[in-house]
Formats: C-alpha cells, structure tokens, sequence
C-alpha cells in the first residue's frame, strides 16, 4: 500500500473511533428510563463493533475477509443509526443526535463504496 491509502485508513479508523466516542458520551447524557438504558446499550455495542471491525478489516487475510468485514462496519452502522433514532434524548442534546445521526449516514455511505468497489 502506498503512503497516501494508509492515511485513508486510518483516517477512517479514528473516525469510527470517534463516533464510538462520541455516542458513549451521548449515551451517558440521556435520561436514565429504561428504553434509553436498553437501547443505549445496544447503542453503545454497535457503535464500538463498527471501529472494531474496520481495523480487522484492514488487518484481513483475504479479500473475501476483508469484503465480509467491511459489510459487517455497514451493517453495525445501520444499527447504531436505528438506535439513535430510538433514543429519547434532552431536548439540550437533540442536536447532538442529530449529527450522530448524520454522522452514521455518512459512514454507512463510506462503507458501501468501499464494499462495492472491492468487489
């Protein structure tokens, strides 16, 4: 690999490090009832597995390992976006989710391409 596709992968690796982040913060600031507990612990497992699984995909043995572990980062990623969209925050941090929202699209996005150009 060259210089520059390192980069880009880890740019993506702190990236879904961050949402991983940011999305315990957000889980932690919204109101202790206990569809917000569930489904933030259902959150927080998603968002963790999407950052989780993109370094073992950079570490694949094979292209057909890399494939099911960039289609498993999507898939996390859908997820983690359906439990935001559970999620019944303050209405101080409705922004908050809102850009974790966004944010999840645009990863979901990036992992597609990625997917559909590997093949």
């Amino acid at each position: 690999m060259t210089k520059i596709q390192n980069s880009k992968h880890y740019d993506l690796e702190e990236r879904t490090f961050l949402f991983a982040r940011q999305v315990c913060t957000f889980v932690n600031k919204l109101p202790k009832t206990i569809p917000n507990i569930e489904n933030g612990k259902q959150l927080v497992r998603s968002a963790g597995s999407v950052g989780a699984n993109y370094i073992e995909a950079n570490e694949a043995l094979s292209k057909k390992d890399f494939n099911m572990r960039i289609k498993i980062c999507r898939k996390e990623i859908k997820e983690s976006r359906f439990w935001l969209r559970l999620s019944e925050p303050l209405p101080d941090y409705q922004k908050m989710k809102e850009k974790l929202i966004n944010e999840s699209i645009e990863l979901m996005k990036i992992f597609g391409a990625i997917y559909r150009k590997s093949q």
